[in-house]
């Protein structure tokens, strides 16, 4: 019954991340790989060996059992590539819904977002990183001038594109604009790294050991935290990914992955209602993938009713009722369980003492059990984070080292659609054609049709010097008998221009 979801909610200090901790290393040792998102660095503990520290034996005893230090086989996953491996995903894998979300736009941005995917779609540009996009997004950006429009911007495939772009509504240059601004924030951010190449296959989440314990993906969250939105984007694409790829299992007799999605809150903030359905759906029916979501949250309230009826296993550590909301959470919180005649729920949930907790999980058939006040086993790895020497120890004997940490820059929309300019143009370094007569003639002379490059020779350096002299003498007495017949600064302008235009084509090089 682990693929029937969970939800973890407490205070803050209550023991929610010993918990997830608990709950980790439980599935680890059934054989069942985990991915959650370390969010302040105390997760990556339970990669080494723990610590019998005296108040986890006490403890353990307490409850029955003797204290057993123990380390779990663990992935390290870090967007920006620091703390872990890098993971990233396509422009293209990640979709204009969830693109939108993540740079804010509204409904007439997202509109022209969709366009660009299209236009993208038919014509097979692949689109892989950021370079891509906005590529594609200027070239739906419509014609700059009325002449453009008719004589065309020089490569038929953009000009192509501006064209159909018609065809599916009116896109303006300030909306792109404003994509491609809110491009630039992402970027500024960090946000770049996670799109590109080669991207994440699910398969390295799904890892055991050769001891046939489940391998936990530990995602470094905590600079990740920094742009919360890109954060809960993150895990709702992958959340997505795992739907989509993943076959049809029914329900297994253990898990796939179990997926923990910390301050859960961050997915359902200011989400419009488009995205709200979409989370629910993929709650509602990934769990026939055999994947179980676990979503760790303050608060009860955090989470959308919807959801929240998808969520049958539930560990509640205290709660404060402090404010009116406070007492509506709590309320809630109670009226979730199933009730147990010899418990008020909502009165233990504000006695709870750190590393207690109401725990009900679904019996054999499917229903919640009672509500029950446990506590919370001590967890076998370390409790706490770990050093950066040990975590490159770690990362060193990773199964999927090597294999994301250099980034791959493929043939995309990028190279597609500026490829046909770079042909179209002449290469700079092609050698002229030699011209006869008395241009080549006088370019022999004054080195003008000489190779770019190509020193002058003796003979052509006096010759050019000689030229110089002269003809800016001749040329511009020329030039200032017309400047003086057409008189005032416009002549002066005109007289210059004369000398530009007579001597830059000649002399220029």
């Amino acid at each position: 019954m682990a693929n029937r979801h969970g939800l973890a909610t407490g205070a803050t200090g209550t023991g929610k991340t010993v918990t997830l901790q608990v709950l980790a290393e439980g599935f680890s040792r059934n054989g069942v790989p985990v991915f959650a998102a370390d969010i302040k660095g105390d997760l990556s503990g339970i990669s080494v060996l723990g610590e019998p520290k005296p108040f986890l034996v006490d403890r353990a005893r307490s409850m029955g059992f003797e204290y057993q230090p123990d380390e779990f086989p663990t992935i390290f996953w870090d967007l920006f590539g620091q703390q872990g491996h890098p993971i990233r995903a396509t422009v293209s894998e990640m979709g204009p819904l969830l693109l939108a979300r993540l740079l804010n736009l509204n409904d007439v941005q997202e509109g022209a977002l969709n366009i660009a995917f299209k236009i993208a779609d038919d014509r097979g540009l692949a689109l892989l990183d950021f370079k891509d996009l906005r590529t594609i997004l200027d070239a739906i950006a419509p014609f700059g001038t009325k002449k453009e429009a008719e004589e065309g911007t020089g490569n038929p495939q953009l000009d192509e594109i501006k064209r159909a772009v018609a065809s599916y509504g009116n896109v303006t240059k300030q909306t792109v604009g404003t994509i491609q601004r809110a491009l630039l924030v992402l970027e500024n951010q960090g946000g770049e790294k996670f799109f590109g190449e080669p991207a994440l296959e699910l398969k390295d989440f799904m890892r055991t050991d050769r001891d046939g314990r489940g391998y936990i993906n530990i995602l470094a969250a905590d600079q990740l935290m920094g742009n919360p939105r890109l954060y809960a984007t993150f895990l709702l694409w992958l959340l997505s990914e795992l739907f989509e790829e993943l076959p049809e299992v029914g329900d297994p007799d253990k898990p796939k992955l179990v997926f923990f999605f910390d301050e859960a809150h961050l997915l359902f903030d200011e989400a419009p209602k488009a995205l709200l359905d979409k989370i629910e759906q993929v709650v509602r029916l990934v769990r026939s993938k055999g994947v179980g979501v676990y979503f760790v949250t303050q608060n009860p309230l955090d989470v959308p009713d919807k959801v929240l009826a998808q969520l049958g296993n539930r560990v509640q550590h205290a709660l404060r009722a402090f404010t009116p909301r406070d007492q509506r959470a709590v309320q809630t919180a109670a009226d979730t369980f199933r009730p147990n005649p010899k418990l008020n729920t909502g009165q233990v949930i504000m006695e709870l003492g750190k590393g207690e907790a109401l725990v009900s999980f679904l019996e054999e058939k499917g229903t919640p059990s009672m509500v029950e006040r446990c506590m919370i086993r001590p967890p076998a790895g370390r409790i706490g984070p770990i050093t950066p020497a040990e975590r490159a120890a770690i990362m060193a004997k990773s199964p999927v080292r090597g294999k994301y940490d250099t980034m791959i820059d493929s043939e995309s929309a990028y190279e597609k659609l500026t490829q046909r300019v770079a042909k179209g143009a002449a290469p700079a370094d092609q050698p002229q054609e030699e011209s006869g007569g008395i241009t080549g003639w006088i370019g022999s002379i004054f080195g003008t049709n000489r190779k770019r490059g190509e020193p002058l020779t003796t003979s052509q350096q006096v010759a050019r010097s000689v030229a110089r002299t002269v003809t800016t003498t001749v040329v511009g007495g020329v030039a200032a008998a017309i400047g003086k017949q057409i008189g005032g600064r416009a002549g002066a302008s005109v007289g210059r221009s004369i000398v530009r235009g007579t001597l830059g084509g000649i002399l220029k090089r």
